[in-house]
């Protein structure tokens, strides 16, 4: 069964503090890295929350298990390079949907209201 993760990720060591994020180190490679697995429909919805002090970013991911959750972000070059640690990985159950009000959200109203928004 395929679950919803909320994955937070915050700056790592080598961020460099002040300097902006499409600015940072290997951001081409970060931002491919992330487009693909967009693609692969494995990151649902994606990007950075607060106020940018300090850089912190939320993705939601719909995989198996939290292992594949670690394994797959693990590859992420700003993962890799320590500009990003992930914080938290928390499963998270959609219970409210805009799109349907009046029905149950699923794993495919949640989907495809994200990649119509």
């Amino acid at each position: 069964m395929t679950t919803f993760y909320a994955v937070v990720n915050e700056a790592g060591p080598a961020w460099v503090r002040g300097t902006p994020m499409r600015e940072q180190a290997a951001w081409s490679a970060h931002a491919v890295f992330m487009n693909a697995l967009a693609d692969d429909g494995f990151v649902v919805l994606g990007g950075p929350i607060g106020d940018g002090s300090p850089h912190r970013a939320m993705l939601i991911v719909d995989a198996p298990s939290v292992q594949e959750v670690e394994r797959r972000l693990a590859e992420d070059p700003w993962q890799r390079d320590g500009l990003l640690t992930v914080t938290s990985i928390e499963p998270w159950e959609i219970l409210l949907d805009g799109g349907a009000p009046d029905q149950p959200a699923t794993t495919a109203t949640a989907r495809e209201r994200a990649r119509s928004s």
